[in-house]
């Protein structure tokens, strides 16, 4: 039986969050990130620890134990008035996107995206995956951003930010609201995930790509569940995102394989394997991305490792800052997504030859704009043509 969601009142931007129970660095179960820094726009800095005396997490009796206190998911309605996000980024290849939710439950250390709740007076670390927004009229505001007479149809990108199918998805079910508009509009639409719950749509997703309207993506960081584990907790397995493609290429909708991110001395060596895994699963196109660290996010990274894998890290270090300009992150356009160095170009040359190799093609086949309808809201003249 599924477990409900809490939903409380949104938390209006510039307030403090409720406080995430002081706990030391440490791995929770079904959490990615080891701790709740503050937020970099935050006038005050929490410093987390725990002691013998009024920490929950020690166990009672005088045990040596430490359980850390679990943190349970909280939803809150994101109450936006647009839903179609625009960039005019040089390095990202799309214009616009659109994510059903803010924050993502997966959890996933390296995410990126993290730094974004750092806007709503919120952590980039457990509060990112603990403390959602959801966007349950994301249909109905996309319905009136395509009927504007000045919208002009471009691919919609999904996944680009939080993912379209994390797990309150289910229950929510805000992704499939957004397709089922698409659809109905003959509008394209890109997917990038690492939720096997794509497969759920694949009856709206397989009459679009029988119009040429969508692609997906499914991202695989390893092959290892153990590690999936530690750094992903609650995204697929890797086996459940494999069989999640191979379900969606037998229904005709072109699926690609994203290797990202590809961590240099935790993932890199599985590059061709991931590859051709997804091959054998009906991928036809790949992609990769280096990790990168912008933001709050070289924190969580540096404490994962201590936790985690403190043997490994300074060689991880070493090789992300050779391949950063001395740096743990670059964040300059032309650059941030352009990694040098020479264990960048290995992993590059690395990453074609199996590519090759395999048959994937760098990019899936364009998408139609051509088939674009505009919807009619209640009480809109139609179009005579």
């Amino acid at each position: 039986m599924e477990r409900p969601h809490r939903t409380p009142a949104p938390v209006p931007l510039g307030l403090p969050p409720r406080a995430v129970p002081a706990v030391p660095s440490e791995a929770r179960k079904g959490r990615g990130a080891t701790i709740n820094p503050s937020g970099r726009f935050e006038r005050y800095r929490r410093e987390a620890f725990a002691d013998d005396w009024s920490d929950p997490g020690w166990t009672e009796g005088g045990g040596t134990e430490y359980v850390p206190p679990p943190i349970r998911t909280e939803v809150s309605v994101d109450a936006t008035k647009t839903i179609i996000a625009y960039n005019q980024s040089p390095d990202i290849g799309f214009d616009r996107s659109i994510n059903p939710y803010r924050g993502c439950e997966h959890g996933c250390v390296y995410c990126f995206a993290r730094p974004t709740h750092a806007y709503f007076g919120l952590s980039a670390g457990l509060d990112f995956e603990t403390k959602l927004f959801a966007k349950p009229d994301a249909a109905k505001l996309l319905e009136a951003e395509l009927a504007d007479p000045k919208y002009v149809c471009q691919p919609i990108a999904m996944g680009t930010n939080t993912d379209p199918y994390q797990p309150v998805e289910r229950s929510f079910k805000v992704t499939r609201s957004i397709l089922t508009v698409l659809e109905r509009c003959d509008h394209p639409v890109t997917i990038v995930t690492k939720g096997a719950l794509v497969a759920r749509d694949i009856d709206i997703l397989s009459r679009m790509a029988a119009k040429n309207l969508v692609w997906v993506g499914l991202s695989v960081t390893t092959l290892d569940r153990e590690l999936a584990r530690r750094m992903e907790p609650r995204a697929a397995t890797p086996a459940r995102r494999l069989a999640a493609m191979r379900a969606l290429s037998e229904a005709g909708i072109p699926v690609g394989v994203m290797a990202a991110p590809v961590i240099p001395a935790v993932t890199d060596h599985e590059l061709e394997s991931i590859l051709e895994a997804a091959r054998d699963a009906g991928a036809t196109s790949a992609g990769f991305v280096m990790l990168r660290l912008p933001h709050e996010i070289k924190d969580l990274w540096i404490d994962w490792l201590d936790v985690h894998a403190p043997m490994k890290k300074k060689r991880v270090l070493d090789l992300i800052r050779g391949m950063r300009k001395g740096k743990l992150n670059d964040g300059e356009f032309g650059s941030r997504f352009r990694p040098t160095g020479g264990y960048a170009g290995m992993i590059r040359q690395r990453f074609m030859i199996a590519a090759r190799r395999l048959g994937l093609e760098r990019e899936g086949r364009p998408l139609d704009c051509t088939k674009f309808k505009r919807p009619a809201l209640p009480g809109q003249q139609l179009t005579l043509f």
